[in-house]
């Protein structure tokens, strides 16, 4: 068994949990939590014998062997690194960091004590995103890949209402691009590699983070445009267009669907069969390496998550998006 603990107390943590049980040897031991109270009630609630409250306690335990943060983006670097240099294998929520100078003292550490790093990006990791790897010489040359992940954030409403809570706040180093667009820019590295150059717009909220934006990153033989939002909504499919027919993708974040429209007329489904808990995947990857005594995801491998960081470094450069992470 790998022995878990948890960092967040959330929506996303509660998921996470639900799917990883779906993994045999995954076991829930800890969870950490600012407050006594608020650890306990959720560690009763999911079966978890041990509560910490002091990050450095809980990294140098002997309880677990890993932990997954689901933290705010803008504590996940300080909290993986201490975690790392104790020993502790890290599955981090994406994205993994704030800028790529964080990623990289992430890396860094992971390399100094031989644990585990590993970016939670659970579409990278499902089979039907293989699928898409497998598959891809079927449609020719490449010559464009579109991904648009638009969602109208729940707490949206709020902000318009004077309420700003973490998701647009840069203090916590949110944003649209951060949040949703990461799910279109992620798979294009894994797929294609590193652009030669990105174009970046986006329409900036008063809070100081970008609402929506948009993206076109330049290959030496094709292009991709990439379309995020957090302030309205889409149903338009992704797609990878070649020159003999594209890759239609339903849902980038979770690619329920996949087929090849081929330009004869004729279409292929490439989809297979996947848990409705999608993180799982993550989590067995994850353990896998843990079990294997390997160090890094072929798909969300240190490089992966360290180029995709580092344009997005640019694409907030370009539209003038400043964390106050970005100062430390």
């Amino acid at each position: 068994m790998v022995r878990f603990g948890v960092i967040g107390t959330n929506w996303i943590t509660e998921s996470f949990i639900q799917a990883a049980r779906l993994v045999d040897s995954f076991q829930l031991t800890a969870v950490y939590s600012r407050t006594e109270e608020r650890g306990a009630e959720f560690a009763a609630r999911h079966g978890a014998d041990h509560v910490f409250t002091d990050l450095e306690t809980m990294a140098a335990s002997d309880l677990l062997d890993a932990v997954y943060i689901a933290s705010p983006n803008c504590y996940h670097a300080q909290q993986a690194i201490i975690l790392l240099r104790h020993g502790k294998h890290v599955l981090c929520e994406k994205p993994i960091a704030s800028n790529e100078r964080e990623v990289q003292a992430m890396i860094d550490a992971a390399a100094e004590s031989g644990a585990v790093l590993m970016e939670a990006m659970k579409s990278t990791l499902l089979p039907n995103f293989k699928a898409i790897q497998d598959n891809l010489h079927k449609i020719g040359p490449i010559r464009r890949y579109t991904a648009s992940y638009c969602q109208y954030s729940s707490r949206y409403d709020a902000y318009k209402n004077g309420t700003v809570l973490n998701a647009f706040n840069p203090v916590y180093s949110n944003g649209s691009m951060m949040d949703l667009g990461i799910y279109c820019l992620y798979p294009m590295i894994v797929l294609f590699g590193e652009p030669q150059s990105v174009q970046a717009s986006a329409y900036m909220l008063e809070s100081g983070v970008d609402g929506e934006g948009s993206v076109i990153a330049t290959y030496p033989n094709m292009q991709a445009v990439i379309m995020h939002s957090k302030i309205s909504a889409s149903s338009l499919p992704s797609e990878i267009q070649g020159e003999l027919g594209s890759i239609v993708l339903d849902k980038i974040s979770e690619l329920g669907n996949v087929e090849i429209q081929y330009r004869d007329g004729t279409v292929e489904n490439l989809s297979v069969p996947q848990q409705e808990q999608a993180m799982m995947y993550e989590v067995q990857e994850f353990i896998g390496l843990v079990e294997n005594g390997e160090k890094q995801s072929p798909n969300n491998s240190h490089r992966n998550s360290l180029l995709t960081i580092k344009w997005i470094d640019e694409i907030r450069r370009q539209i003038g998006l400043i964390y106050p992470a970005d100062a430390r």
